[in-house]
């Protein structure tokens, strides 16, 4: 039988019947009401959700508003925040040039970046106590933040301390190059290989990316990745034609939604949204081009944009006839990359955002499930993933040929578990 194909109005991308591709549309609408959940108990302003399997999109669904205020409708095309989702898009990039010859895994990073190859490493006391490297930072330690680095929110030693004082972390009036060379004057968090830290260091990426290539972060991921794929509203500013279309930014206001289990539960209700605005339309940083191009966290993009994205991850490195990476090279990023198979938990973080990390490794660039039963979750072993932290989070399961991709704008991602919600909520929906 043919797959029954009904076209999108606002999109090349066209959906198919879900049982086309072993997904059963009743038990499909337990994600649909999880979804409305989320707006109606005010945890989340607005969200979408998209699921696409075997190269087909079988199920997508927005709800609620992209700016309370205005009670714009959160759509499709709605462009947002992805935060952390931008370091997928930048090692893929590396990756690329990888696959032409520019570099190889275990070069040292100072080999592009002298800076980094008279960087210390803390021991423990205050800024000064420190030692040299016992061996130099990869590129490839950069790709599996194992790197010794580390980011500056962390607010746990005087390390990331020492990235605050210098605004290390956000400042987008530094250009890529200059910043790097500053950071190489902090000492590392730890000796290279020797821990898992979620860092900097996919920026750094971001930075030997346009020295390969010779071409600043943002024309290539233009010229390479976005143009080829398709991906229209993806980019480090949204142009102003575009501008009615961005999200606003929330945070949950204080105690006025957790733990609340529906509506009526809620005694905020009527007289609190639960959520308050940090970034909203009139007068974004991301309306103006930044100086800084952020490879770890600076683009905007859209749910259909994303899943073009990992249609072609899926798709073995191609999309619709183009090639980005070959199918050997995704194998390879997919496998767990920490030493001797170790999990996160094992090298130094247990957890981080809302995620257990007992069970899962790390990859090049995004964590991998290597034991779904020591992980709590039901998920396929290989299955890998990362998200932002506004909350935004995808996966891919190679194994049940699966993608997910669910979009929201709430800061921090650690509000709420949504990610192992959403989870349960698509992998009960498969029936073959």
């Amino acid at each position: 039988m043919a797959t029954q194909k009904v076209p999108i109005e606002e999109t090349s991308i066209e959906k198919v019947k879900p049982e086309s591709v072993g997904i059963c549309s009743d038990r499909l609408s337990r994600v649909s009401d999880w979804l409305d959940r989320q707006i109606s108990m005010q945890r989340l302003a607005g969200a979408s959700i998209a699921i696409g399997r075997y190269g087909q999109l079988a199920y997508h669904q927005t709800a609620g508003v992209a700016d309370q205020t205005t009670d714009q409708p959160f759509t499709d095309d709605t462009i947002l925040r992805i935060f952390s989702m931008t370091k997928p898009i930048t090692t893929v990039a590396a990756m690329m040039l990888y696959e032409r010859g520019c570099f190889q895994l275990d070069h040292p990073v100072a080999r592009y970046i002298p800076a980094f190859g008279e960087t210390s490493v803390w021991r423990g006391g205050d800024l000064d106590d420190v030692e040299p490297q016992v061996t130099q930072m990869t590129v490839r330690q950069l790709m599996t933040h194992t790197s010794g680095l580390t980011y500056g929110f962390m607010h746990q030693n005087v390390v990331d301390a020492a990235y605050r004082q210098r605004g290390l972390d956000q400042n987008k009036q530094t250009l890529l190059a200059d910043w790097v060379d500053q950071l190489a004057d902090v000492p590392l968090l730890a000796q290279p290989g020797s821990q898992w830290n979620y860092s900097v260091a996919t920026d750094v990426l971001g930075r030997l990316v346009e020295i390969w290539s010779g071409q600043s972060l943002a024309e290539f991921f233009a010229e390479e990745i976005f143009t080829p794929l398709g991906m229209v509203d993806t980019g480090f500013a949204v142009p102003d034609a575009e501008a009615h279309r961005f999200a606003s930014l929330y945070r949950p206001s204080n105690g006025a939604v957790m733990g609340a289990r529906s509506p009526a539960a809620n005694p905020f209700k009527d007289r609190d949204p639960g959520l308050t605005l940090l970034d909203d339309k009139t007068n974004s940083p991301y309306f103006s081009e930044p100086a800084f191009y952020s490879g770890g966290g600076g683009l905007v993009s859209t749910l259909f944009d994303y899943c073009r994205f990992c249609d072609m991850l899926m798709q073995g490195g191609a999309l619709n006839g183009v090639r980005l990476l070959s199918p050997k090279t995704l194998d390879f990023m997919r496998q767990n990359q920490l030493p001797n198979g170790a999990d996160m938990a094992a090298m130094g973080q247990p957890v981080w955002s809302e995620t257990n990390y007992e069970g899962i490794g790390f990859g090049i660039g995004w964590a991998v499930v290597i034991d779904p039963v020591k992980a709590n979750v039901v998920a396929s072993v290989g299955e890998h993933h990362w998200g932002g932290a506004a909350s935004t989070f995808f996966w891919l399961d190679p194994k049940e040929s699966l993608y997910v991709v669910f979009m929201t704008q709430l800061l921090p991602s650690s509000t709420y578990p949504l990610r192992r919600e959403l989870r349960t909520q698509v992998y009960q929906a498969l029936i073959e």
